[in-house]
């Protein structure tokens, strides 16, 4: 099975399940898809995440995170928008590469990236249908775009929902990099166009720094929850807020408490400002220690728990970070599983075309601090806080569930909803997605820390909320504020079910056989 938040990347990887290709081979043909179709949340020009697991107890992450430039600007506060924010490299193509090195070596891959991309590479010259999330957050943004730099050339005509959409440009360099390869990407003729291209704009990357980006091979951070193991990535993203919150949730009785409750909503939300505490010294952990290990530790997690007031919310609010991503995940026959995020960090990264390739960059410096004191803080060759954290829970050494959402700050809160309606409640994926959602913290249309909850919850319980002292911001139901995640869920019998949000565009494929599509 695949998810995604497109129909045409989740149909592009089960094709690849169902022509025999593994997890890994299909998840990288939905990212190339995605690249295409969602290039409002992902792209050529951003990261990725990949968490891979398997049944023989292999357990991995693949952190496709570019670093700093080695230049950076001198800007104090670093920009959101434009050139100067555009100052980390992009790793999620060599992610891919990565990827299907290690699928070949420990999977028996045999796909070639070529042959995955192909999808991507037709869609791009050939066009499809701008998806309403596209055309949305085009027309969210058209007051800011004409200042972006090559962005009118490329996304300027793309605002209604059906318009057939072409990247030409686009297009040529996927073929290039199915002809040099991933690493095409950031050493020979292609690098050097796409060098001199964020040049030209005003982008303090350089061929150099290209040059450098490399996707890390690391063990994932894991941690029990009703004996299952949720595994999440590393620092510097936040990967251990998510294992953070699920573990103070683990010492109250989340099964016994209805999960459309106040109570509920309640405790996950104590919970994430209680883990939210700790994500503050987040960082590189090649510039900054993290204390991963104190930040789990049952002693901690007992005291998040114990400070938790069942009847009267806490104080809030830290530091805001917003940001879009997508989620995509993929299981294949032999055990083999992949969740994965990529990401331009906000929705349209930094608006920054690329020259002549047609690749959109993201934005993910403006995630870094000035602060002499910030762990976070801008050097040279630093990678920045992550918000992206996809998760993978292993019951025993079997892969039981796949699952991610975009979000920024709202992933972990949406996770952590998601995983105690899937392991306490027991809901099928497709009905624990649908269920109503909150985002704790500001969002694009409100600047107010406030407890946002959509409104299909219920005016009693939003009643009940407030009555313990939230802040409650109503959101429509099924708002893609709550975040687009997705869900596969692997059991025991080797029966497979799975969803993608219905505040997505995306959808869930099976495979019952070779060339049979479910």
């Amino acid at each position: 099975m695949v998810t995604s938040p497109h129909d045409l990347a989740s149909r592009a990887g089960a094709e690849v399940l169902a022509r025999g290709g593994n997890a890994i081979e299909a998840a990288i043909a939905i990212g190339a898809v995605l690249a295409v179709t969602y290039p409002h949340f992902c792209g050529l020009g951003g990261d990725a995440i990949w968490i891979v697991a398997d049944r023989s107890g292999r357990r991995r992450v693949f952190s496709a995170i570019g670093q700093a430039a080695a230049h950076p600007p001198a800007a104090d506060p670093i920009p959101t928008r434009g050139p100067l924010a555009a100052l980390t490299s992009a790793a999620v193509v060599d992610g891919w590469g990565h990827a299907l090195d290690w699928s070949a070596r420990h999977w028996g891959g045999r796909e070639t990236l070529a042959r995955l991309i192909e999808p991507a590479i037709v869609l791009a010259e050939e066009g499809f249908p701008v998806s309403p999330s596209q055309a949305f957050w085009l027309d969210f943004r058209k007051a800011e775009t004409a200042g972006w730099p090559g962005f009118a050339s490329v996304f300027g005509a793309a605002h209604s929902t059906g318009t057939p959409f072409r990247q030409p440009q686009l297009a040529e360099t996927l073929k290039a990099i199915a002809a040099e390869g991933a690493r095409g990407f950031y050493e020979g003729a292609l690098a050097r166009r796409i060098a001199a291209g964020l040049a030209a704009a005003g982008s303090p990357l350089d061929a150099a720094d290209l040059a450098a980006t490399r996707t890390r091979e690391e063990t994932p951070l894991a941690l029990d929850y009703r004996g299952l193991t949720l595994l999440a990535p590393p620092p510097p993203t936040q990967g251990v807020t998510t294992l953070g919150i699920m573990g103070t949730l683990a010492a109250f009785p989340m099964e016994a408490i209805d999960e459309g409750g106040a109570d509920f909503y309640h405790l996950c939300v104590e919970a994430v400002k209680a883990a939210f505490d700790d994500r503050r010294g987040l960082a590189d952990p090649d510039f900054a220690p993290q204390a991963v290990e104190a930040w789990l530790s049952a002693g901690r997690l007992a005291a998040h728990a114990a400070g938790i007031d069942r009847d009267r919310a806490r104080p809030w609010p830290p530091k805001f970070q917003t940001g879009d991503t997508v989620f995509l995940a993929a299981a294949d026959a032999e055990g083999g599983a992949v969740s994965v995020l990529q990401s331009l960090y906000y929705d349209w990264g930094s608006g920054v075309v690329a020259g002549d390739t047609g690749i959109l960059w993201q934005n993910r410096g403006a995630a870094f601090g000035r602060r002499p004191d910030d762990p976070n803080r801008l050097a040279p060759g630093k990678r920045p806080f992550y918000t992206l954290n996809p998760g993978l829970a292993l019951d025993g050494d079997r892969p039981h569930l796949l699952y991610g959402t975009q979000g920024a700050d709202g992933q972990p809160q949406t996770l952590a909803v998601l995983l105690s309606r899937l392991i306490d409640h027991r809901l099928d994926p497709a009905e624990a997605l649908r269920r109503p959602r909150f985002l704790l913290g500001r969002t694009f249309s409100d600047g107010r820390d406030t407890l946002k909850i959509e409104v299909d919850a219920g005016e009693a319980v939003i009643a009940d909320l407030i009555q313990r002292g939230h802040e409650v911001a109503r959101l429509p139901a099924g708002s893609p504020l709550a975040g687009q995640a997705g869900v596969i869920r692997i059991d025991a019998d080797g029966s497979v079910t799975g969803a993608h949000d219905p505040r997505s565009d995306g959808r869930a494929i099976g495979v019952d056989r070779p060339g049979a599509l479910s």
